[in-house]
């Protein structure tokens, strides 16, 4: 039966491209030296690809409640990018450590709640397939370029990753409902006027 892309075959994958045995539990590869590389390196190429911004992972018009005692709104802990929603004029918001800062106001303090659009962390196994596959790819790429550092293996992998983020941005198309009017920032302020 075929299924998503796990973890643990991501890892194997990257081990593959250096020529190096599978491991058969997560568990059992952190005691091998390149699998505990490759799976931290693994995670590090999930958060890259994530920072961008994906339909899968953004969070839009997410209300944001401040603390009843001390008037503070904490951040989730996954959110790695948060602004105020574009309607909201008023409000100018930052991440500052795991809290929100208004920056109109100078202050950490909100009096309400606040619509803000969120990019979030999905673990490993929450992303789509194409996701997956993209980050399991360029994870493989940078993973034999740092171990092995060969440039025909290098080359070899790129052209893999370059199809595998057209598919990544073919499914975002697909999934986010974009168009000419919503999809552009620059046309978005135009309206909003």
């Amino acid at each position: 039966m075929l299924t998503a892309t796990t973890e643990l075959q991501a890892i194997n994958i990257m081990l593959g491209t250096i020529g190096e045995s599978p491991i058969n539990s997560l568990d059992a590869g952190s005691a091998v030296a390149d699998s505990a590389i490759a799976r931290e390196l693994l995670k590090e190429v999930s958060i890259q690809v994530q920072e961008e911004g994906w339909h899968f992972n953004t969070e839009k018009v997410f209300s944001l409640y401040p603390n009843i005692n001390t008037g503070e709104i904490v951040v989730p802990v996954n959110c790695i990018q948060c602004d105020t929603v574009e309607r909201d004029v008023t409000t100018d918001v930052s991440v500052r450590g795991n809290r929100l800062y208004n920056r109109t106001e100078h202050t950490y303090v909100f009096t309400k709640p606040v619509k803000v659009d969120m990019i979030i962390l999905l673990e490993f196994e929450e992303l789509p397939q194409a996701a997956r596959h993209y980050i399991t790819i360029r994870a493989s790429r940078i993973f034999q370029r740092r171990v092995v550092g060969s440039q025909l293996l290098e080359g070899m992998t790129a052209s893999d990753e370059a199809i595998a983020r057209t598919s990544l941005k073919k499914l975002d198309s697909r999934t986010g409902d974009y168009n000419i009017l919503t999809g552009s920032y620059s046309v978005m302020r135009t309206l909003n006027r």
